[in-house]
C-alpha cells in the first residue's frame, strides 16, 4: 500500500480514518526509526505479540490493535519518549487484562493448575521483555473489582494508587486515557455516556499525577497533555451535561 510522504505528520485520527491499521503500522515503523537496532527489534516483537493476542478484538468500528498503536505512537511523537521499555508497555498495556490465559500458557514453566493467571501472564512478559516492562504493564492492569462497590470508584482508586508508585506508568496511562477520553468523540452507541461518566472524574487525578516533578516528561510535553485533558473535559461535559431525551439509552 502506498502512503503519502506526509504520513509522519498526519494526526492519528486522520491516519485511522483514511489508512486504517496499515497506515498506523507504517507510522509506527517510521517512529521507531529513531531507536537503535536492538530497541527496534524489541518494539517489533511487542507489536507482533499485541497483534497476535488482540487479533480478534474490536473497538466499535476498528481493530483493537489500532488503539494500541496510537498509544505507542503518541508517546513517541507527542511525548518524546525514547525509552523502549515504556513503548513496549504501551503496546502491551491491555494484554494481561484482556488475554491472561493466552499469555500464561506461554510462561516458560507453564500455567500452574489453579494458579494466578495474571501473575503467570506478567511472568511471561518479564521473560520476553524484562521485569520492568512487566512491572509497568502490571501498574496499568485493572484488578478484580469488589462486586459490592462502585466499579468506577474502584477504577479511580486503582489508577491513583498504582500510578503514585510508577512515574513511567503515568506516561502509558495518560496516552491510553487520551485515546479513550479525547477520542470518545469518535465512538458511537449507547456506551458513550457511560464511558464519559467513567473517565470524567479521572481528569483531575491524571492532571495532578502528570504535574508532579518526578513524572519524566519535558515541561512542554506536560503542557501539551494538560491541553488534551482540557479537551477531554470539554467533550465529557458536552456528553454528560446535556439533557438526555426521554426514552434514550444512557448506557448506565
Amino acid at each position: 500500500m502506498d502512503f503519502p510522504p506526509y504520513l509522519a505528520s498526519m494526526p492519528m485520527h486522520a491516519i485511522t480514518e483514511i489508512h486504517g491499521e496499515p497506515g498506523l503500522r507504517e507510522r509506527f515503523r517510521l517512529e521507531i526509526g529513531a531507536f537503535d537496532e536492538d530497541a527496534r527489534a524489541r518494539l517489533t516483537a511487542a507489536l507482533d505479540l499485541a497483534a497476535d493476542l488482540h487479533g480478534d478484538d474490536r473497538r466499535v468500528r476498528e481493530p483493537y490493535l489500532n488503539h494500541l498503536l496510537r498509544v505507542a505512537i503518541r508517546m513517541m511523537h507527542h511525548y518524546q519518549v525514547r525509552d523502549a521499555d515504556v513503548i513496549v508497555a504501551g503496546l502491551l498495556h491491555d494484554a494481561v487484562e484482556d488475554h491472561p490465559a493466552e499469555l500464561a500458557s506461554q510462561h516458560r514453566a507453564g500455567p500452574a493448575a489453579g494458579g494466578d493467571r495474571t501473575a503467570a501472564a506478567l511472568a511471561t512478559l518479564a521473560e520476553r521483555f524484562g521485569p520492568r516492562v512487566a512491572r509497568l504493564v502490571g501498574a496499568v492492569t485493572n484488578p478484580v473489582y469488589d462486586p459490592g462497590r462502585d466499579r468506577h470508584a474502584q477504577y479511580r482508586e486503582h489508577v491513583a494508587a498504582s500510578l503514585d508508585r510508577e512515574p513511567w506508568a503515568r506516561v502509558v496511562k495518560v496516552s491510553d486515557f487520551t485515546d479513550n477520553g479525547v477520542g470518545l468523540i469518535h465512538t458511537v452507541g449507547p456506551k458513550v455516556h457511560s464511558l464519559a461518566a467513567k473517565y470524567r472524574p479521572l481528569v483531575p487525578v491524571l492532571r495532578e499525577l502528570v504535574a508532579r516533578p518526578d513524572t519524566p516528561l519535558a515541561p512542554a510535553v506536560k503542557e501539551h497533555i494538560f491541553g488534551q485533558l482540557d479537551l477531554a473535559e470539554e467533550r465529557f461535559a458536552a456528553i454528560l451535561d446535556r439533557p438526555v431525551e426521554a426514552g434514550a439509552p444512557t448506557g448506565r
